[in-house]
């Protein structure tokens, strides 16, 4: 920081990158995390889902044990339709998108409620869910503008 004539030190001036944007900061790694992890979970809910739709036995209780009381069906089409949206929204977030960041906000709190639903059914998996979810809500929310799409600038 430079000294001005009456002693202070000026703030740093924020650096830039050609065509006048902003330059990334080392946070930019939060958000691929957070992209990166949405996408990953997704795929691991449509699995989730298949084996709902698929196994009914596979699963600790039987669906009258489950917080809300459906079938394992509707759980199925639950996490399999919570699980593709998620990939689109990972792969919307790592591309910088505005949209792809307000949705990956609400599935992410989305997928804790439904997972928190769903605990008696697997517990150890839910719980490992409802911790990544609110690791990518603190990713996005706190260090989302660093991937800014520069069509949104």
């Amino acid at each position: 920081m430079a000294d001005t004539s009456q002693g202070r030190r000026a703030a740093p001036a924020e650096q830039y990158v050609e065509g006048g944007l902003p330059a990334a900061s080392g946070w930019t790694g939060w958000v691929v995390f957070a992209g990166v992890m949405l996408a990953l979970l997704g795929v691991f809910q449509a699995i989730e889902g298949l084996v709902a739709l698929f196994d009914h036995g596979y699963y600790l209780v039987g669906a009258n044990g489950l917080a809300v009381h459906v079938n394992y069906t509707t759980w199925g089409w639950v996490h399999l339709i919570l699980g593709v949206i998620a990939i689109l929204t990972g792969v919307g977030l790592l591309a910088g998108n505005m949209a792809a960041r307000v949705v990956g906000v609400g599935l992410a709190v989305l997928s804790a409620i439904v997972n928190l639903a769903f605990v008696a059914a697997y517990p150890v998996w839910s719980v490992i869910v409802i911790a990544l979810d609110v690791i990518i809500i603190y990713a996005i929310v706190v260090h989302g503008r660093e991937l800014k799409s520069p069509s949104y600038q």
